[in-house]
């Protein structure tokens, strides 16, 4: 047995053992607290942020001292106009005067202990209680003054009173306050209107008193340099200065005399000077602006009174003159940049609206030739404008529209020199030029043959000039002459061949080589109708001109190839249109185009031209055969099929890896297929046999040369046929055997079929290979 040790010695023993556990315990729990450490990081919870306040307090005390002073002006204004007249006349002016007094020194204590934001509201109370007081006054003890001159002396006697309070709360606090003064500059905008329409002064008084305040704010906004009070001068100078300035224009427009006309000016010219003085804002946009209607408004200022003298359609020459003569001024040293560049977009946009003065009488001049495509060859007009007035009416005052182009041209030409400007301004010139030629015999009357010769110099000079933009003015030119050309035949034809000739000389280009195909088409169609030819008989002159490209596009370079070539193809479409109706001519226009592609398709890079070739000949066949009343279907498919087995032949010789399939498929298929259409309906033996025996010698030659397309197609149509001729037989069979008998033949087969089955299916296989190995 163990001797057991004392129980001293065993609690002894005991207490070591847990205190050597706990020892280890509390090192294990240690390293588990490092592991867990390295494991999943601890991260420190931040502290909690407090919530951000939705609104600053100087924001809430703003908005607080608003309320509050909105409040107490609705209440004083609630007071006097409905309270008022329940106190006499002492106690309305103790009550408004206190409550008035109050108000405007309030702010002096509050501004000197810092309380700037309450001083504001309680100053913007004060004030607003000085228009009641005003309105009180009126209503109490003025009752006879009129309103209107009542008013404009309150709004100065407001304006000067609250400019003087802003100034004295400076002087006495030390810290002016913001609201008087643009509070006194908004009711300096009032007196000077109301006064002239207090005193009767017309329109023009009002509109001059509009641009004498206009002034004053701008001189304002000029001389300050920030704040409300610039801001509230500037919308003021350009609120009253605009509306005055359209005013001013308005009176100018409908003036009925120099007299007026000259007063109209005198307002424009103020008008013009107060934006001109605006040109000298900071802001370089603001300046240009003000600059550029300063120019404007200096323009309609100066033609105010020769528009009362002259006839109407001289207005805007005399406008355009004026326009024209601010770019003296652009090169003026003495004037400042920003106004220089002002004057000389004022000068572009009145050149502008010059211009489109006169673009009533050049639309009617290119649009009006339209009418005659509906009245070809009716008679010649008598001149031009009776040729362009046909369905259109002639605009009013277009008397001087060709020279307003014309001078809007010259300034181009002359003034653009910078080199990056230059091209442009020279096409903007060539199309203001072209717009004063074809407006000019109809603004002249000139005679029809007359106005026809100026057409057709005009197109020859743009031809020459080989630029983009003159080209296309010429083609425009030429589709105007050519409509007017249609009024008489003569000119017609000759208009129509001088037009074809000189598109030609210039065909290198791809407008040039377009148009002259076009006119040309155009041409052939008239001569034919001249010499009373039947439109299926012009047809083949027409296909002179796709005859004419394909032998001038290899000539030609870049882009004028393509378009020559699908001009000469829209030609060959117009052709065929012309023959649709006589179907002995359209298969002779079919084969004529055939030959034409035909012969595109010799040079190499238009070989797929080819294809289309071949389509048109068998259309050709195919339209001939119809006049002809054939109805036999292999005389349709044989002028198919044996080309195609021809070109197919071609192409297995090139390339004996190509499928007989691609090479034979199509040819086989247009001989075969419609003959066994055809048999299938067909009581007699001939087609049958003769269909029988092509279709052996096809399935023959397949198994000869081990093709696939030939045995299929061969094998398959000979079977077709074969069971076409036997099925009255096989019905006459059918019909002499007992009733059980098919029954009985069928599961006699199955019963074969079943025996034999995995021999029938080697042999089906073995067909298979044999055809797959077949090309």
């Amino acid at each position: 047995m163990t001797r057991l040790p004392p129980p001293a010695e065993e609690l002894r023993l005991v207490d070591a053992e847990l205190h050597r556990l706990d020892a280890r315990r509390a090192q294990l729990l240690a390293r588990r607290g490092w592991l867990l450490s390295q494991l999943q990081p601890v991260r420190p919870v931040p502290a909690a942020a407090p919530p951000r306040p939705e609104a600053s307090a100087p924001r809430v005390q703003n908005v607080l001292l608003l309320l509050g002073g909105v409040l107490l002006a609705l209440a004083a204004t609630a007071f006097t106009l409905v309270s008022w007249g329940h106190l006499g006349i002492a106690g309305r002016a103790a009550v408004l005067g206190a409550v008035t007094a109050a108000a405007l020194a309030a702010p002096v204590p509050l501004l000197r202990r810092g309380l700037r934001s309450t001083a504001e509201s309680v100053a913007g109370v004060g004030l607003a209680l000085t228009v009641l007081d005003a309105y009180a006054l009126h209503a109490a003890a003025l009752t006879a003054a009129d309103p209107t001159g009542y008013a404009a002396a309150a709004a100065a006697a407001l304006a000067a009173l609250w400019a003087a309070y802003g100034v004295l709360l400076a002087r006495l606090t030390g810290r002016p306050l913001v609201l008087p003064r643009p509070a006194a500059l908004c009711a300096a905008q009032l007196p000077l209107p109301l006064a002239a329409v207090a005193a009767g002064t017309g329109t023009f008084g009002t509109v001059a008193a509009l641009l004498l305040t206009a002034a004053a704010d701008a001189a304002v906004a000029l001389r300050t340099t920030g704040g409300p009070v610039r801001l509230v001068a500037a919308v003021g100078a350009y609120v009253l200065g605009g509306w005055g300035a359209l005013a001013a224009g308005a009176l100018a427009w409908t003036a009925p005399g120099p007299g007026a006309a000259a007063r109209a000016a005198v307002l424009l010219l103020t008008a013009a000077a107060l934006a001109l003085a605006g040109a000298r804002a900071p802001r370089p946009e603001a300046a240009l602006g003000n600059a550029v209607a300063a120019g404007v408004l200096a323009v309609a200022a100066l033609g105010a009174v020769p528009r009362t003298v002259l006839p109407g359609e001289w207005t805007a020459p005399v406008h355009l003159l004026l326009g024209v003569g601010l770019l003296a001024l652009v090169r003026a040293d003495r004037l400042p940049e920003v106004v220089r560049r002002g004057l000389g977009w004022a000068s572009g946009a009145v050149q502008g609206l010059a211009v489109s003065a006169a673009l009533p009488v050049v639309a009617v001049s290119l649009l009006g030739p339209l009418g005659w495509a509906a009245r070809v060859w009716s008679g010649a007009p008598a001149d031009a404008r009776a040729a362009v007035t046909a369905d259109l009416p002639w605009p009013p005052g277009g008397v001087t529209a060709p020279l307003l182009p014309a001078v809007v041209a010259a300034v181009l030409v002359g003034w653009v020199r910078n080199a990056a400007w230059r091209a442009r301004a020279l096409d903007a010139a060539w199309v203001l030029v072209w717009a004063a030629a074809v407006s000019l015999p109809p603004v002249l009357r000139l005679p029809y043959a007359v106005t026809l010769a100026v057409l057709v110099l005009t197109t020859a000079v743009l031809l020459a000039m080989r630029r983009l933009v003159p080209t296309v003015l010429a083609l425009i030119t030429s589709l105007v002459l050519a409509l007017l050309a249609l009024a008489s035949e003569p000119a017609t034809l000759t208009v129509f061949a001088l037009l074809t000739a000189g598109w030609a000389v210039a065909a290198r280009r791809p407008v040039p080589a377009a148009a002259a195909a076009g006119h040309a088409t155009a041409l052939a169609v008239a001569t034919g109708a001249a010499l009373d030819w039947q439109p299926s008989h012009t047809a083949p002159a027409v296909l002179l001109v796709p005859v004419a490209a394909a032998l001038w596009a290899p000539r030609a370079e870049g882009v004028t190839r393509p378009v020559t070539e699908v001009a000469g193809a829209v030609a060959a479409l117009v052709a065929l249109g012309l023959a649709v109706t006589d179907a002995p001519m359209l298969a002779l226009v079919l084969a004529l185009v055939g030959v034409i592609a035909a012969g595109v398709a010799v040079r190499p890079d238009r070989r797929p031209v080819g294809h289309a070739a071949a389509v048109l000949f068998v259309a050709a066949a195919w339209v001939r055969l119809a006049a002809w009343e054939v109805t036999v279907p292999e005389a349709y498919a044989l002028p198919v099929a044996v080309p195609a087995l021809l070109v197919g032949a071609v192409r297995r010789r090139r390339d004996p890896r190509a499928s007989s399939w691609t090479a034979y498929g199509p040819g086989l298929a247009a001989a075969l297929l419609p003959s066994l259409l055809a048999a299938w309906g067909d009581a007699h033996w001939q087609r049958p046999l003769l269909l029988g025996a092509g279709a052996l010698l096809v399935t023959l030659a397949g198994a000869r040369h081990h093709l696939q397309a030939p045995l299929v197609l061969g094998g398959s149509v000979l079977a077709l046929v074969t069971l076409h001729e036997l099925a009255p037989y096989l019905v006459q069979v059918a019909g002499a055997l007992p009733r059980w008998a098919p029954p009985a033949l069928a599961g006699l087969l199955l019963l074969a079929l079943g025996a034999t089955y995995e021999q029938r299916l080697r042999d089906v296989r073995r067909v298979r290979e044999t055809l797959g190995r077949m090309t």
